[in-house]
């Protein structure tokens, strides 16, 4: 008994002492409860509207930004425009310079062989196209009037029994336009001194800046990452080698893709019998580089060409290839030859093209597409950490969270 009562008696003393700290304890909760400070002011502005309002004006700093800088590239577009296509030029040439660098050339040598090829074949299809051009001008002016005759026939008969004055003038006036501006079809006038040199300035960059970046390509890159610090220059190391990887595979496929469109609408107008069929297709070729929109463009240029030169039944033929080719490119080609690297939705595509063409013309037409894709692979590179990218700052993080953090 009498040892059991300390222990009471302290057990009493800690009671006490707990109830104590427990009532100062409700005691400072119930003035932190009661506190003015905490009380909602009356003109005080909402929490949500303050971040709001952060991130509006941080947006609004951003897109002058980007303003500004669109508009300092649209006053260098003489620069700019040779950079974009030297570097698109670039990425379809590089692979064969590299096969003749593994053959066992010199660095310099591979790059001149590789352009002397490019040269040699756009020569021998220019001369091509012009010769093709000069020899069937004449039949498609011929042709055309023929037609014309035939469709003025039709019309001052039943059931339309046209034979107005307007119809006859007007659809006389389309060979007489295609034989006064066959300078212009042929595309042999460049009018005007500064749209001339401004052409031979660019032309000259794009190939002065293809051949350094076929050659140094890999020595720019690597001096441009020396100016970061080690973790940051290999999270960019792996996006830049990811997104060009992306543009090489896009300039493939498309090369591919423009080729099959190209030779399929050739081979069907020379069957028909239609005049400028190489030019034609060549233009098919050209186009096909804007994905969706391009052929669209060139096919119905093609159909015009036929219905004004061997009637609507060549041109209905001709059309009804242009759409098996135009669905065979949406789920065959562009899926198993781009876009197995690309991987873009058809909406991605087209809200691109929609965007570029605003911002920027054909141009941006052309390279919206490549843009985005080097965007979608260069991102997920950038954001991804590996246990080699931890800077000195995280050297007291343990290996294993790091590892799992980062991984």
């Amino acid at each position: 008994m009498t040892g059991d009562a300390p222990a009471a008696d302290g057990a009493g003393q800690t009671g006490a002492a707990t109830g104590a700290q427990d009532g100062q304890a409700a005691g400072q909760t119930h003035v932190r409860e009661q506190d003015p400070r905490d009380a909602p002011e009356p003109g005080r502005v909402p929490g949500w509207l303050q971040t709001g309002a952060a991130w509006s004006w941080r947006l609004l700093l951003i897109a002058a930004a980007i303003y500004l800088i669109a508009r300092v590239l649209g006053v260098l577009y003489i620069v700019v425009v040779p950079c974009i296509v030297a570097l698109l030029l670039t990425a379809l040439l590089q692979p064969l310079t590299a096969r003749l660098r593994r053959a066992g050339l010199p660095a310099l040598a591979a790059t001149w062989i590789t352009l002397l090829i490019v040269a040699i074949v756009f020569g021998g299809l220019g001369m091509l196209i012009a010769s093709r051009v000069s020899a069937d001008y004449p039949a498609l002016v011929a042709e055309t009037r023929h037609t014309t005759s035939q469709v003025e026939s039709l019309l001052a008969g039943p059931p339309f029994h046209l034979n107005s004055n307007s119809v006859h003038t007007f659809l006389n006036n389309i060979p007489g336009y295609l034989s006064k501006h066959r300078s212009l079809v042929e595309g042999t006038v460049l009018t005007g001194g500064k749209l001339a040199a401004e052409f031979a300035g660019g032309l000259v960059l794009t190939l002065f800046v293809t051949f350094f970046l076929i050659k140094d390509g890999e020595r720019i890159w690597s001096w441009l990452l020396g100016a970061m610090r080690p973790p940051a220059a290999r999270r960019w190391d792996r996006a830049g080698h990811a997104a060009w990887v992306a543009v090489v595979y896009y300039m493939r496929g498309t090369l591919a893709v423009a080729a099959i469109h190209a030779v399929v609408v050739g081979v069907a107008l020379l069957v028909m019998g239609v005049p400028l069929a190489l030019p034609l297709a060549l233009l098919v070729f050209l186009a096909a580089f804007v994905p969706l929109v391009g052929l669209l463009v060139a096919g119905a240029l093609a159909i015009v060409v036929t219905l004004a030169t061997k009637g609507w039944v060549d041109a209905v033929i001709l059309l009804g290839v242009l759409v098996i080719e135009d669905q065979l490119e949406a789920h065959l080609l562009q899926p198993q030859v781009v876009g197995r690297v690309i991987r873009l939705h058809p909406l991605a595509v087209i809200l691109a093209l929609a965007a570029g063409g605003v911002l920027a013309g054909i141009l941006g037409a052309v390279v919206a597409v490549p843009i985005v894709a080097v965007i979608t692979r260069a991102l997920p590179e950038l954001r991804r950490r590996e246990p080699g990218d931890l800077g000195p700052q995280d050297l007291s993080v343990p290996k294993a969270y790091a590892t799992r953090r980062y991984s």
